[in-house]
């Protein structure tokens, strides 16, 4: 199996890609692309690479039928800056390896998140962990904003004065609020990425968090586009029907057996259009 070296993966290694007002994501390394999927996928009977057509379609077969273990052979590792409360969404994802910055043993920056006037939303009333799309008034989003700034300045000037008391730095920590930044080295596989930025991109899930999968997805677009490509199209824009829900469209479009659903353009067509409707 050769090594595989991705020009357009290489040309980004350490560039910061800022997310949020002061977050970045940066990738460190990678470790093969779509390639070593093709490899590693055709490596059982020994056939080499094949066409540039041929190898999508192979990696778009994997993908969909969750043939997931060539995917697993595509490592990469970022570099992230990121607010406390989104690495405790983040950290959740507990299929990868990751280095964080301890604040036992480094006296921390006054890096705090301020979140951007279109950000700040009231709760929302048919989503208990959501905020709504209600939009505010000038001065309510200053308010919040200030009194944030405020709480992060009183909560830093604590901390450095027990610093410079000589209080130890695992104590002097322990009231810094969640929207202090933290830095850490993440290292994951592309099958398990696919799942993290599934979850994370999805409408549902935290703005902030958004934010950052929606940058992550572009870099792994540079180190393996054809299976980004086959990830947007069968798992972060496509749907999946239930056993209940595939017998209505099967009433619905007038078929009797599961195989001329699957199969026929009808049901191509049905998918389109949910994926359309669907709400980003």
């Amino acid at each position: 199996m050769a090594h595989c070296i991705v020009p357009e993966a290489d040309a980004i290694l350490d560039k910061e890609f800022p997310v949020l007002d002061k977050g970045f994501i940066r990738l460190v390394d990678y470790m093969g692309g779509d390639e070593r999927v093709v490899q590693s996928a055709r490596v059982s009977y020994g056939a080499g690479t094949k066409s540039y057509r041929e190898d999508a379609g192979l990696i778009d077969y994997l993908l969909r039928n969750q043939h997931t273990s060539p995917f697993e052979q595509v490592v990469l590792t970022f570099h992230v800056k990121l607010p406390i409360f989104v690495a405790r969404q983040w950290v959740r994802h507990r299929t990868a390896r990751l280095n964080e910055i301890s604040a036992r043993y480094s006296v921390m920056k006054d890096d705090f998140y301020i979140p951007a006037d279109a950000d700040i939303s009231p709760q929302s009333t048919d989503n208990k962990q959501g905020r709504s799309d209600e939009k505010l008034d000038q001065e309510i989003i200053d308010n919040v904003k200030t009194s944030l700034e405020q709480g992060q300045r009183q909560s830093f000037s604590g901390y450095t004065d027990l610093i410079d008391s000589g209080i130890a730095r695992e104590l002097a920590r322990i009231n810094l609020p969640l929207s202090l930044y933290t830095e850490w080295y993440w290292q994951i596989d592309l099958h398990n990425l696919f799942h993290f930025l599934a979850l994370r991109l999805d409408a549902h899930a935290q703005r902030e968090i958004r934010a950052y999968a929606e940058v992550m997805l572009d870099i792994v677009k540079k180190v393996a586009p054809l299976c980004c490509e086959s990830f947007e199209r069968h798992i972060k824009d496509g749907v999946r029907f239930s056993k209940e829900e595939l017998a209505e469209i099967k009433r619905r479009l007038g078929h009797d057996d599961e195989a001329a659903v699957l199969e026929g353009k009808a049901l191509e067509r049905f998918e389109e259009k949910l994926r359309t409707g669907r709400q980003k």
